[in-house]
């Protein structure tokens, strides 16, 4: 089963945009996530509409990130997002009345449902500053290395 990589992907555009004074277009965010901007403008629409960026046409035009990135969690993002299944795992269900598969899948439904209970709430503490900083923390670090 294939991933949904959206999540990381608009994080990676949003801490581009984070880093700029202006709209960025939806062709050098392609470049930097390595995908095809139709794929870019499809899923920042997507943040639009969550009033988390706007977008300004013509020759200065692009996107640019209009909530406050201290308020922006990783929730709000997967809300955004349309709230994609966060496991690729699921349960069988080739036979619905087979009590081993009935028994199983009760076990497997719960740690789910747990697991992504857990992952949620820690998604809504995680903001795009939070990120922002430890970007920032990194290229420094990365920049005294090479000096």
């Amino acid at each position: 089963m294939k991933k949904d990589s959206r999540l990381s992907s608009v994080l990676h555009a949003l801490l581009h945009m984070a880093e700029q004074d202006k709209p960025v277009t939806s062709d050098i965010l392609a470049m930097c996530m390595k995908t095809n901007p139709v794929v870019v403008r499809r899923t920042m629409g997507l943040l639009r509409n969550a009033g988390l960026v706007t977008s300004e046409r013509g020759h200065a035009g692009g996107w640019r990130i209009t909530a406050d990135q201290n308020n922006i969690t990783l929730f709000d993002l997967h809300e955004a997002l349309g709230e994609p299944t966060v496991f690729a795992i699921g349960n069988r269900q080739d036979s619905p009345d087979c009590l081993v598969e009935q028994a199983v899948n009760s076990a497997l439904d719960d740690a789910f449902a747990e697991a992504e209970a857990l992952l949620i709430e820690r998604f809504k503490t995680v903001t795009l500053a939070n990120l922002a900083a430890d970007f920032a923390q990194r290229h420094a670090t990365y920049r005294q290395q090479k000096e």
